[in-house]
């Protein structure tokens, strides 16, 4: 495959899934996604393709009154349930919940059958802690039906050939456990973590052999913490009063460090007592690709290179070298915890696989750090001051750079990802190609290692009727370049990646948006949760999985459909 040329094809076609009005979703299926040109073949033959779901937005059946939340059938309160009625504006437009999504609890059959029809050989999920450890200690009791779930699930994947990709930790703290003493912010969770896990190793181990600790380990500390927009919802008060507790300037930093810690715990704990059930385990990394607003301009390609070291060292740093990056010791002094020599050691090397997880990109410009940024990928950069002193200071600050999707001249780094109807100035933007320098970056930085790609989805409105929503073509045309440039970059740099996991399996809860975004390749009706229909995108995934033929020569010559007239950033 000539991949030079593509690459301007990619980039152009992914703008949008019709050259023109008279353009119908079944043509364009043939252009965008050409799968008899470009499939599973790109790949080698043990690769994973699999598709991605976690506990609280998908799991979930609960019946709600007045005063109190029933969880699922011995399910605990989670800090995400407590969140979203505490503070129902944040947890989306729409004032959505995971009260009740998807409930793959009750209907995890379907969802295998919707796995089976997409020829999926992965999936991700992750088990919902309080509901096998309903009051967070394992001294206070296990839940034994929660226990069978999930091991009937784990059997029945086994049996039908899908290998489960099993995350410990998405976010759903138990409540009670926040309660008692505010989750990751004490140390004390580096134990309660760690016996959990013990159990999940015990129940699961022998048909698990790829365990994730946490996912996304920069989300909770600055999100939940920083800026008050997530579970638990802590922040300082002068950055939104509505926080009940918290310093966004140091909080940030010792719930990163407590997270380190617990996950380095429980790799050490599954080496030392599980090694000879076989299996691998590492973290989940949220990633974006950053580029400098100005690449003429020396400050914007400093900050570019800071942002880095904040957003991917910051837990990359211990991961590999034991320590965090010397340009965060210096910007951030006593505010950011140090390990001792011992924890050093531990936190050193804790994974035997990196999960990736890559959506956008962004540059880095002169603004303020926005709080309501969710989609990660790639970005412009620029310098922007750094206010320690600021009464509303965050430690996102620190890096002193803040992003954009627009670089210097005004062009955006991509098609549209997201848009905002009121207000265009929070439209998000996606860079195909970004996923190849993230790639390409984590072997040259860290090492080398062994990575899946663990979420990688596109949304659509909510609001679709339901043949508008299944009838998904830029969803087709954000995978089908995502997958192009990872099999660009594992060909052309030597890319040690061994599976690519779609988000999601089904539409479900997206956190702090609610129900008002799909990312589903299969279609949920929310008026009958039994429904598992595979959209376009989840047929074209299908045909792209079981198709394996080599890629054709003249796939430069193909009829990948494109506005002529659409500009982009020459990125």
């Amino acid at each position: 495959m000539k991949h030079i040329g593509l690459t301007l094809v990619f980039l152009l076609a992914v703008a949008t899934c019709k050259a023109d009005e008279e353009i119908t979703c079944k043509e364009t299926l043939s252009t965008c996604g050409h799968t008899d040109q470009f499939n599973s073949g790109s790949f080698e033959k043990d690769f994973i393709f699999g598709v991605a779901s976690s506990a609280y937005q998908a799991c979930n059946n609960s019946t709600i009154n007045y005063y109190c939340i029933e969880g699922g059938v011995g399910r605990g309160l989670n800090v995400w349930d407590g969140f979203t009625h505490r503070y129902p504006n944040k947890s989306g437009s729409d004032h959505g919940n995971g009260d009740t999504t998807c409930d793959s609890y009750s209907y995890w059959e379907k969802d295998i059958e919707a796995l089976v029809e997409l020829n999926a050989t992965g999936y991700r999920f992750s088990i919902a802690w309080s509901r096998i450890i309903p009051r967070g200690k394992r001294s206070r009791g296990v839940n034994q039906e929660g226990v069978n779930y999930y091991r009937g699930l784990i059997n029945r994947l086994v049996e039908k050939g899908i290998t489960p990709f099993v995350t410990l930790f998405h976010w759903d703290l138990p409540q009670a456990l926040q309660d008692e003493y505010e989750g990751f912010l004490d140390p004390q969770i580096i134990n309660d973590f760690k016996d959990y896990a013990d159990l999940c190793f015990q129940e699961f181990g022998a048909n698990v052999t790829n365990w994730i600790t946490i996912n996304q380990l920069y989300t909770v500390p600055t999100r939940g913490y920083g800026f008050g927009s997530d579970a638990p919802g802590r922040c300082s008060r002068a950055l939104d009063p509505t926080c009940y507790a918290g310093n966004s300037s140091t909080e940030p930093y010792i719930v990163a460090h407590h997270q380190l810690l617990a996950h380095a715990t429980v790799v050490d704990l599954y080496r030392k007592n599980y090694k000879h059930q076989g299996g691998k385990i590492g973290p989940v990394m949220i990633t974006r690709w950053f580029l400098p607003y100005d690449n003429n301009d020396p400050e914007s390609r400093a900050a570019t290179e800071r942002m880095k070291e904040f957003f991917l060292g910051w837990f990359m740093g211990p991961l590999t070298n034991g320590a965090y990056p010397q340009i965060m010791i210096d910007t951030v002094g006593k505010r950011l915890p140090s390990f001792t020599p011992e924890e050093s050691k531990l936190v050193k090397g804790s994974y035997d696989f990196l999960g990736l997880n890559y959506y956008v990109t962004q540059t880095i410009c002169i603004a303020s750090f926005l709080p309501s940024l969710k989609w990660w990928g790639a970005q412009y950069v620029q310098p922007s001051p750094n206010h320690v002193d600021w009464a509303n200071h965050t430690a996102m600050m620190d890096a002193g750079a803040a992003l954009t999707y627009r670089d210097i001249n005004g062009h955006f780094i991509g098609p549209l990802f997201t848009e905002d109807k009121v207000d265009a100035t929070k439209n998000t933007y996606y860079y195909p190609e970004g996923i190849s320098y993230v790639m390409d970056y984590f072997k040259t930085k860290y090492y080398n290692p062994l990575i899946y790609v663990t979420e990688n989805g596109f949304s659509t409105p909510g609001d679709e009727p339901r043949e508008a929503a299944k009838f998904d073509c830029k969803r087709i045309d954000y995978l089908c370049s995502h997958l192009y440039f990872l099999s660009k970059v594992i060909k052309e740099k030597h890319i040690n990646v061994k599976g690519y996991f779609a988000w999601s399996l089904g539409d479900n809860y997206e956190f702090c948006k609610g129900f008002t975004v799909r990312f589903g390749l299969s279609y949920i009706d929310w008026n009958n949760i039994t429904d598992r229909d595979l959209k376009q995108s989840g047929k074209w995934y299908k045909k792209f999985i079981i198709t394996k033929d080599l890629p054709k020569k003249d796939f430069l010559r193909s009829s990948l459909t494109f506005e002529k007239k659409k500009k982009f950033a020459d990125a």
